[in-house]
């Protein structure tokens, strides 16, 4: 191992862990609003947006996620619309995470009991105060788990954007790797640069799941 060359490398993937947080944090906040929307519109059962989510559901998680950034990157630029690789990767991502957000908050909001929906309406509270109030909530304290498994996944998905030049972890790797042959150190840096990523995402997911838990039972 040299670790001079480690030392020397190093702040490329400072940058590239720079990029790697950015796209993920934003394509996670999009997935969650995204996902929200779609929960809330299937279970809900609001007329054509259901059909519309559920199609989107089922097209965004029986397709691979590279297929969908070669469309963006590649395909779109025929038809006159040309996005940068950081801007795919976003929308790929966000895409992609959205279709599983929805599932994670369906589940939630279905878990809520239907008599304290009941008891709700009998005290004169109004659908959206319902909502708001009482099925949220309860609906997100149950999703808890889910979203932080789904936010870990989209971060490491977000390693396939390098196959259309966003100099994130992965780029910078197989780079480093071709250029100077250091296979062992650029692979030590990319594991413990994802580490660093994902052990404090890990250990805040952990964290949110127990004291929901804890809001849940009333503790």
């Amino acid at each position: 191992m040299n670790w001079q060359y480690i030392y020397s490398v190093a702040p490329q993937f400072g940058h590239a862990i720079l990029t790697t947080l950015k796209i993920s944090g934003i394509s996670i906040i999009l997935a969650v609003l995204v996902g929200l929307l779609c929960a809330i519109v299937v279970t809900y059962k609001i007329r054509v947006l259901d059909t519309v989510a559920k199609i989107y559901i089922q097209l965004s998680r029986n397709t691979p996620l590279l297929i969908q950034l070669f469309f963006l990157y590649y395909g779109l630029p025929k038809i006159g619309i040309k996005l940068e690789g950081f801007t795919c990767g976003v929308i790929g991502l966000t895409f992609l995470g959205g279709s599983y957000m929805a599932e994670a908050f369906r589940a939630g909001l279905q878990a809520v009991p239907k008599g304290q929906i009941d008891a709700a309406k009998s005290i004169g509270l109004s659908p959206t105060q319902i909502f708001r109030h009482v099925t949220f909530p309860q609906a997100f304290a149950v999703s808890v788990p889910s979203i932080g498994a789904n936010c870990l996944f989209l971060i490491k998905e977000s390693s396939i954007v390098s196959a259309i030049a966003v100099v994130e972890l992965l780029f910078v790797t197989k780079d480093l790797i071709g250029m100077d042959y250091k296979t062992t150190e650029a692979l030590f840096l990319l594991v413990s640069s994802y580490l660093i990523i994902l052990l404090p995402v890990s250990l805040i997911t952990s964290f949110l799941e127990y004291r929901s838990r804890k809001v849940s039972h009333g503790a």
